[in-house]
């Protein structure tokens, strides 16, 4: 299981806008996970949610930078500057070029359910 942890920095705020807030980690160099969509475990403050991640550099926004952001379900607050863990367990999809932001978020939600299935 591939493990990531990290200080959240601040993003683009995309994921807020399209209603899956997401948590900013820097990818550790050298990092072999393939890029994708994953059901993963995160942990922060002691407490541990589901979570969506995404690994990669977000091509249909034009992003060049890897990162990993994370959508903790059910959290609610501020993450900047919290020290965040997050466990990669299985990987949905690979990343991939949507046509536009709606296609996008549809995407997304059911990632989300994907994620809810196969976390319990």
């Amino acid at each position: 299981m591939t493990v990531i942890e990290g200080t959240v920095g601040a993003g683009r705020r995309l994921g807020r806008e399209l209603g899956f807030p997401t948590a900013n980690l820097p990818v550790p160099e050298g990092l072999e996970a393939e890029d994708g969509v994953y059901a993963a475990w995160a942990e922060v403050g002691g407490v541990r949610y589901r979570a969506m991640a995404n690994l990669g550099c977000n091509p249909t926004v034009g992003g060049v930078a890897r990162r990993l952001e994370t959508h903790l379900i059910g959290f609610r607050g501020d993450l900047y500057g919290a020290t965040l863990r997050v466990e990669l367990v299985r990987r949905i999809r690979g990343e991939r070029k949507f046509a536009s932001l709606d296609a996008l978020r549809r995407r997304i939600e059911a990632d989300r359910d994907e994620v809810l299935r196969i976390l319990g």
